[in-house]
């Protein structure tokens, strides 16, 4: 399955990085140039019918290859944050995304939301790494944690500031996710196994979700009227990628989304 190939060459690839800078080095530069996440609570929780737009700089998939070949992380952040973006996240994950950690840096020192580290994250170096580079949250993936695994990243990335973005696609990831204590939950609609769409998982989880949870919708995400039905089912804020990568000016297309 794509999700254990991923999953495999992330271990590989990190277990390099930590040869390259040990753990207490990654710490060492943290001290030197101290970060304080912001309120990403506050940003994504939604207030009436404002519609909360996590927007993603992403360039590639492995399902659907490269999606946006003119890719400028900084331009797309940028675009984002001028047209309303309530966050903006950063896909790092270099092989299958083609995603890099230094374009977090980059986007950080010129922006002022909360920002997202998107990434398949099983490590607490991964937290320290997020924090050092300038995240503010990171995405937690239900799926490829145990229960246990993922209380001890949550409380982890607690202990450095960070929220977490827990990502399920089931009632068991929903089971997890609850029992971590996880305040901020995505519901996914996409399988990671197969990479099929189930538009129809809000409606079966969020009744599932306590009241106090703030509820994400990810994967499929293109029509603002379905948003709008989304909402009204009590999700809280979008995470769109796709899209906005596909559209001649990303800025504007996110606009007709917040605009109301």
């Amino acid at each position: 399955m794509i999700l254990d190939k991923i999953f495999a060459k992330t271990k590989e690839e990190l277990e390099k990085r930590k040869k390259t800078l040990p753990y207490d080095m990654l710490g060492r530069s943290l001290a030197a140039n101290p970060f304080f996440p912001k309120d990403v609570c506050k940003a994504l929780k939604r207030k009436e019918k404002e519609i909360k737009i996590i927007a993603e700089v992403k360039k590639a998939s492995p399902s659907k290859g490269v999606i946006r070949s003119d890719f400028d992380p900084l331009s797309i952040a940028l675009n984002y944050e001028k047209n309303g973006a309530a966050a903006i996240s950063v896909l790092t994950e270099p092989f299958f995304f083609q995603g890099e950690l230094e374009n977090l840096s980059i986007i950080r020192r010129y922006t002022q939301i909360p920002l997202l580290r998107k990434d398949f994250i099983f490590d607490e170096y991964q937290l320290l790494e997020a924090l050092v580079y300038g995240a503010d949250f990171v995405l937690l993936i239900a799926k490829i944690l145990s229960a246990k695994e993922l209380k001890k990243l949550l409380e982890f990335a607690r202990h450095l500031g960070l929220e977490s973005l827990v990502e399920i696609h089931d009632k068991e990831d929903l089971s997890k996710a609850i029992l971590a204590g996880a305040d901020i939950i995505g519901i996914n609609h996409r399988d990671l196994n197969d990479f099929s769409m189930h538009m129809e998982l809000c409606e079966k989880l969020i009744p599932q979700i306590p009241n106090s949870k703030i509820i994400v919708a990810e994967s499929g995400l293109d029509n603002k009227d379905f948003i709008k039905h989304l909402q009204n089912l009590g999700v809280d804020a979008f995470l769109i990628g796709e899209y906005f990568m596909r559209q001649e000016d990303e800025g504007k297309a996110l606009k007709e989304f917040v605009k109301g």
